[in-house]
């Protein structure tokens, strides 16, 4: 039975950064366990980047062209229900360690309102124990109690400044470590605080979102996650044999690798080096090292709170969902962050373990088929016996489950592909729109993906195509490629009908007529192919 729900979300982790999938550098020991008593699911994607698109599909089920939160920092529509919402209509009171990455409603907020300067407000129907981001004063508070001399909190971003050290940066710029231990990590701060909470409630049931930071820039990491992979054995980036040949793949990444370095200064902290495409081999090395470190530095987090969580007897009724918002560039493609199109800014994890014995004969099980992150809201509510709100685009993950899918039903379909979005307008500059001679509504692209092809429409803009079982890499694009013509203009007509199968359906169900209304929604089992 469940009692209690575990909802984390660990922010920009590269879907293929596991043990247990066999990549050639990171380990995951503990998350590894929770895959062995869980359920992995291997092709799960992120709807949208950057952060506050990608948590709108996650908090309401939605894809990005339905909730319409464009960039970090647009605001997410009040008319809307989320995962929050709803749970409290199950008695649950849930609350939140660490940001939603949520700009509110501005019918919501009164003129003046200071949370018109930010999108790190909280989600509606969250209660708040411990924000993070742009509010880190707690954190810093217990920092100074152990003795760490921290900034001012106007200079919060300085608390990553690596301690200036001629050998550390001979191994590259990202090795140097902060001021704060393994012990002292952001990460460590929000598993004792959430720790805190639960043993507070005793025998009362508890729904937390635990929002970890890591492993998302600064890529600063202390001892011993800095030195843990060494540069030499680390995997190089996919891309081209020079960035210029990359640039000429598309307009689109022609003008986001010219301005890249821009876009990246205000995560600018490894001793004035930044993110951009021309960094240096050693430099490059270090990067995806510290990455890495950074994950086995979460891994390591999240192993003490499964630990406790054992220890006070609440496994056997939790459910465990883990997952992330987006993943990251780490220059593949000569990019970092997560933009754009490519699969590492969109392929992600997700591992859920359901608690009692009559979901055992799943457990183990590695899931190949297409997952997207507006499954989670549905397949919570599901789990607990929750109605899944007419809104929701996704569809609960529990016939994989309940292994279901792999009992012969006949009546099991799933669906066929990975969809994603990305709005790349800017409200501030406008420099995509001067640079590409766009307006702002056409800044976007959106993207359909399955194991043979992957197409890319952009609005205004060449489309790409790309073979992914002869290129998964995505170096090739074959959209102007004649003999291709077919494929491409197959795949185009599958997005059509994707985008038209999902478009907002709040009313659409109802029909006014003489012996009406009469109402009748959509099938949302889940077991429909699309």
């Amino acid at each position: 039975m469940i009692k209690n729900v575990l909802l984390i979300t660990a922010d920009q982790w590269r879907g293929a950064c596991f043990s247990a999938l066999n990549h050639p550098v990171v380990k995951t020991p503990n998350l590894d366990r929770l895959a062995q008593e869980g359920v992995m699911f291997t092709q799960h994607y992120s709807q949208a980047t950057p952060c506050s698109p990608s948590r709108a599909s996650i908090h309401t089920g939605m894809y990005q062209h339905n909730h319409r939160v464009c960039r970090n920092g647009t605001p997410l529509d009040q008319r809307f229900t989320n995962i929050a919402l709803e749970a409290r209509k199950q008695g649950f009171k849930p609350v939140l360690f660490g940001y939603t990455d949520t700009a509110l409603d501005p019918d919501t907020l009164a003129a003046g309102s200071p949370e018109f300067r930010s999108y790190e407000t909280v989600l509606p129907g969250y209660d708040t124990e411990e924000l993070l981001i742009e509010k880190p004063d707690n954190w810093f508070a217990w920092l100074a109690k152990q003795g760490v001399a921290v900034p001012a909190i106007e200079d919060f971003h300085s608390i990553y400044k690596p301690q200036k050290n001629a050998a550390d940066f001979d191994r590259g710029a990202s090795y140097g470590t902060p001021c704060y231990t393994a012990d002292q990590t952001e990460t460590a701060f929000l598993r004792e605080r959430a720790e805190e909470y639960i043993t507070q409630q005793a025998s009362n049931p508890w729904f937390i979102h635990l929002s970890w930071i890591k492993p998302h820039p600064p890529f600063v990491a202390p001892e011993p996650y800095n030195s843990m992979y060494d540069p030499a054995d680390v995997d190089m980036p996919l891309r081209q044999s020079n960035i210029e040949q990359e640039k000429q793949q598309h307009p689109y990444l022609n003008f986001y690798l010219n301005n890249m370095q821009n876009l990246n200064r205000y995560w600018n902290v490894m001793d004035g080096k930044g993110l951009g495409p021309d960094m240096s081999e050693k430099d490059l090395r270090q990067l995806r090292a510290t990455y890495y470190g950074l994950i086995s530095e979460v891994d390591a987090q999240f192993g003490k709170l499964y630990t406790f969580l054992s220890e006070q007897d609440l496994l056997g009724n939790t459910l465990i969902v883990f997952c992330s918002d987006h993943g990251e560039q780490l220059g593949d493609h000569y990019l970092s962050d997560k933009q754009g199109f490519f699969d590492q800014s969109y392929h992600i994890p997700l591992i859920i373990r359901v608690p009692g014995t009559e979901w055992d004969a799943a457990r183990g099980q590695q899931i190949t088929q297409f997952t997207e992150n507006i499954d989670i809201m549905p397949t919570i509510l599901d789990m607990l016996g929750s109605a899944i709100p007419l809104q929701c685009d996704g569809y609960s993950l529990r016939p994989f489950l309940e292994r279901q899918f792999f009992e012969g039903n006949s009546d099991m379909s799933w669906r066929s592909a990975a969809h994603w979005e990305h709005d790349y307008r800017d409200i501030l500059l406008g420099d995509p729109e001067s640079k590409l001679g766009l307006n702002l509504d056409e800044c976007s692209l959106a993207v359909i993906r399955d194991n043979d092809y992957k197409y890319v429409h952009f609005n205004q803009l060449p489309p790409l195509l790309f073979d992914m079982q002869a290129d998964p890499a995505e170096l090739n694009n074959l959209a102007d490629n004649p003999e291709y013509t077919q494929i491409t203009l197959k795949y185009a007509q599958k997005m059509l009908s994707w985008r038209m199968s999902s478009n907002e359906r709040t009313l659409t169900g109802w029909h006014y007529h003489a012996d009406g209304p009469s109402y009748r929604p959509d099938d949302k089992r889940g077991n429909l192919k699309r």
